[in-house]
């Protein structure tokens, strides 16, 4: 079992999430190891926006080559998903 380090406040000391949760929320993207905001939110029990508030709000506790955003359209996500071997 992995313990989910306190951060923003959001995760009680004594939490525990299984390890294979987390790795079922990490994605091998082009090489690079990434988590969506939306299940990392959910690993910590907050909505999407207050997790992405939270990190606009303390910027410097966040490393900046940690942050990327990118936009998809419907039709983008389509493409992704039938492309994707997931």
């Amino acid at each position: 079992m992995a313990r989910l380090p306190q951060v923003m406040g959001m995760v009680n000391k004594k939490s525990l999430i299984p390890v294979d949760r987390i790795e079922k929320a990490i994605l091998l993207i082009r090489g690079q190891k990434v988590m969506l905001d939306a299940d990392l939110a959910e690993l910590y029990g907050v909505e999407t926006r207050v997790l992405v508030q939270a990190v606009k709000r303390n910027l410097e506790r966040f490393p900046e080559e940690s942050q990327h955003r990118c936009t998809m359209t419907a039709s983008d996500v389509r493409s992704f998903i039938s492309s994707s071997t997931i």
